[in-house]
C-alpha cells in the first residue's frame, strides 16, 4: 500500500476512535453519574468540540508559474525539444482549534499543466515528450499535509506527514521552488524554552513524499531516518547550530548517509548605511544505513556579505567533497535548487565533489523592487576538474498583502565536466493566504 495512503488511514482512523470513545463515554457517563457531569458533557459536545472545529484557520496558496527550459543533452536552440511549461498548483488547507492541547490540519495540493505536459518532459513520466528538456512539476492532485499535534510542558508533539524545514534548506527542506512540495512522514518534537534562547528539533522520518508525485517510480521513499538539531541564539549579532541527520532511505540506499556539522551564523549593523553578514560551516558525512559504499566525505560553507543601503554583495564558497572520486558528499533531501546555481545542472553532487565559488549583488530598485546577480564558478573538490559557470538573475515585487511576481532565469555553460549546458528561466504570480 501506498505510504500516503497509511498515513490517511491512521489519521483518520484517531480521529474516529476519539470521536467513538468519546461517544461511548458519553453514555456511560449519562447511565452512571449525576445530571451535572452530563451537562458538562453536553457542554463538551456543543461548545469545546464545534469550537476546535470552526475557530481554525483555512489557508489558501496558489502559483502560476511560466517555465522554459533548454538543456543541450536534450536538444538546442530552436529545436523542439526544449520545453516550455505553464503550470498552476493551488494547495487548500485548514488547520483546527485548540482543544486541551490538541490540534489537526489537513491539506490538499493539485498542480495542473495549462498547456499540457507534451510542452515539456515533467520528469520522464509523458511518453510523448520524454525527448525535452525536464521541468520537474508532473500533474498531481494529493493530500500534501495531515498531522495531529500536541502542546503541552513547553514542547510540541506532531504526527503525520508534515513540513520540515531546517537550516535553510540545505540539508532537510521541502523543495519548496518546484510546484509539488516535498513532505514527510514523521513523528517529531519541537521544544524552544528547555534551555536558554535555544530551540530543540527531532524527528523520525517513515515516509518521504518528494516533488516527483505519487505517479512517479520515485515519487515516494520509505525511510528509517532520524534527525537531530538543537539552535542556541548566543547574542542579537550570533547564532551557533548543531545537527545530526541520520539518513537511512530504504528506496534510494546509495544516498543513505550520517551527516554532523555545526554552523556559525552572524549579522551586524555598523551605522544606519552600513551592515555585514557571515557564515561559516563545516560538517561530515558517512555511509549509513544500507548503503553500499564505505566513505566519508566533508562538507564547508563561507559566506561573507555586506549591505550599503539599497546595495548588497558578497563572496561564498560551498564544498561538496569526494573519497577518493568515488562518491561525492549528498544532500537529498536538501531544497537542492536553492544551492549551486539554478540551472539545476547540480541537483546531486559528482563523484569527484563539487567546489563552488561565487560573488552576488544586489539592488533594490524604487517601487520596492529588489533585483539580484549571482556568478558562480564551479570545479570539482578531487581532481581540479574546471566544472563550468552559471550566471543567475532574480526580481521580485509585492502586490499588496496576497499576492507577489516574479521573474528569474539562470544560464550555465559546461567546462571540462561533460554535463549538459542549460538555460532556464520564469516568470510567475504567487497568491498566499
Amino acid at each position: 500500500m501506498n505510504p500516503k495512503t497509511n498515513t490517511n488511514i491512521i489519521f483518520f482512523a484517531i480521529i474516529a476512535v476519539c470521536l467513538n470513545g468519546g461517544s461511548h463515554y458519553r453514555r456511560l457517563q449519562a447511565q452512571n453519574t449525576p445530571s451535572t457531569t452530563v451537562s458538562e458533557n453536553e457542554s463538551f459536545i456543543e461548545g469545546k468540540l464545534p469550537e476546535f472545529l470552526t475557530s481554525g484557520k483555512a489557508n489558501v496558496n496558489s502559483l502560476l508559474r511560466y517555465e522554459y527550459a533548454d538543456i543541450d543533452s536534450f536538444g538546442g536552440g530552436p529545436d523542439p525539444k526544449e520545453s516550455n511549461a505553464l503550470t498552476l498548483r493551488t494547495r487548500l488547507g485548514y488547520t483546527t482549534g485548540n482543544l486541551a492541547g490538541f490540534k489537526g490540519m489537513l491539506e490538499f495540493e493539485n498542480v495542473t499543466s495549462i498547456n499540457g505536459e507534451d510542452q515539456y518532459n515533467p520528469a520522464g513520466l509523458n511518453p510523448e515528450s520524454r525527448d525535452r528538456s525536464v521541468i520537474a512539476d508532473p500533474e498531481a492532485t494529493e493530500v500534501n499535509r495531515v498531522w495531529l499535534a500536541y502542546d503541552n510542558w513547553d514542547t510540541q508533539f506532531k504526527f503525520g506527514r508534515q513540513r520540515i524545514v531546517l537550516d535553510g534548506a540545505r540539508f532537510i527542506g521541502n523543495v519548496v521552488w518546484r510546484q509539488n512540495e516535498q513532505t514527510f512522514d514523521a513523528f517529531s518534537i519541537r521544544n524552544n524554552k528547555l534551555l536558554p534562547n535555544t530551540k530543540l528539533f527531532y524527528a523520525h522520518l517513515f515516509g518521504i513524499h518528494r516533488i516527483l508525485g505519487d505517479d512517479h517510480p520515485a515519487g515516494n521513499w520509505e525511510s528509517d531516518s532520524h534527525i537531530f538539531n538543537a539552535s542556541w541564539k548566543i547574542n542579537n549579532a550570533l547564532n551557533l547550530t548543531g545537527y545530526g541527520y541520520l539518513l537511512d532511505l530504504e528506496d534510494s540506499p546509495r544516498v543513505s548517509s550520517s551527516t554532523y556539522g555545526l554552523s556559525l551564523d552572524g549579522k551586524h549593523s555598523f551605522n544606519e548605511d552600513w551592515s555585514g553578514n557571515f557564515k561559516a560551516e563545516y560538517a561530515t558525512q558517512s555511509d549509513y544505513g544500507d548503503n553500499p559504499v564505505d566513505y566519508t566525505a566533508p562538507y564547508i560553507h563561507t559566506i561573507l556579505g555586506a549591505a550599503y543601503k539599497k546595495v548588497n554583495f558578497g563572496v561564498g564558497y560551498e564544498m561538496l567533497a569526494s573519497d577518493d572520486g568515488e562518491i561525492g558528499f549528498s544532500t537529498p533531501l536538501a531544497t537542492a535548487h536553492k544551492f549551486n546555481g539554478w540551472a539545476d545542472a547540480w541537483l546531486s553532487t559528482p563523484a569527484n565533489g563539487l567546489d563552488d565559488k561565487y560573488v552576488w549583488v544586489g539592488y533594490k530598485f524604487p517601487k520596492e523592487i529588489p533585483v539580484k546577480i549571482i556568478y558562480h564558478d564551479y570545479s570539482s573538490e578531487d581532481g581540479n576538474q574546471d566544472y563550468g559557470e552559471e550566471i543567475n538573475m532574480i526580481a521580485t515585487k509585492k502586490l499588496g498583502k496576497y499576492f507577489s511576481l516574479l521573474a528569474k532565469g539562470a544560464i550555465y555553460q559546461d567546462g571540462d565536466a561533460g554535463r549538459a549546458g542549460r538555460t532556464r528561466y520564469w516568470l510567475q504570480v504567487g497568491f498566499d493566504f
